[in-house]
């Protein structure tokens, strides 16, 4: 049995988190908050040895993770771990978004709108993240996504309403161990800005 490390970030705030916009396929550059942001999540990783990072193909989960690594780490940029699609709803004001019900989150509700369905990113998500835990030198792997791609993805494996509530803020960072015999992925911990110690200054 081979037991692996896997941390789950999501990106920094965005212009369009500012505006309270969804955002999804489409892309929105970080702000100077969410710059910081970033710069503040190095204490998460700052004692880890990641031997492979990765992040979306989209700018602010890039950025965030340039940003979180100090540009010291070489990474890959896969489309498997996009944002969720929603449609004709990109862009628009976040008032507009549907209540998330139960463990199926949006369900279906976004398909008829020319997006995708919440079983629809939490498989892409699964297979992306599962092919890249599964390549033998990845011991302890860093991947920066999104919050609805994440927060898909976690359903899969806990209770993820019921530990992270009906969000998953910027910077938040899931850690999973990932068993390579039984090809499971067993929740660990969050982690958060908020839980980082305030500065003295």
């Amino acid at each position: 049995m081979t037991v692996k490390t896997l941390y789950l970030m999501r990106h920094g705030e965005t212009r369009f988190n500012q505006l309270h916009r969804i955002q999804g396929a489409s892309d929105s550059p970080l702000t100077a908050a969410g710059v910081k942001q970033a710069q503040q999540a190095r204490a998460f990783i700052q004692e880890v040895t990641f031997d492979h990072a990765y992040s979306s193909t989209q700018e602010r989960a890039s950025d965030t993770l340039e940003i979180v690594t100090a540009g010291q780490m070489p990474y890959h940029r896969l489309k498997g771990l996009k944002e969720y699609d929603f449609g004709v709803f990109e862009g628009q004001s976040e008032q507009l978004n549907p209540k998330i019900v139960g463990k199926n989150g949006y369900g279906d509700f976004f398909v008829q709108f020319g997006g995708e369905s919440a079983d629809q990113v939490a498989r892409r998500m699964a297979q992306t993240i599962t092919a890249i835990m599964n390549q033998e030198d990845h011991q302890q792997v860093l991947i920066v996504s999104h919050g609805g791609a994440i927060f898909s993805f976690a359903r899969l494996y806990f209770d993820a309403v019921k530990i992270l509530g009906q969000g998953f803020k910027n910077l938040s960072t899931l850690i999973f161990t990932f068993d390579t015999d039984t090809q499971t992925f067993t929740y660990q911990q969050v982690l958060t800005l908020a839980s980082l110690p305030t500065s003295a200054d």
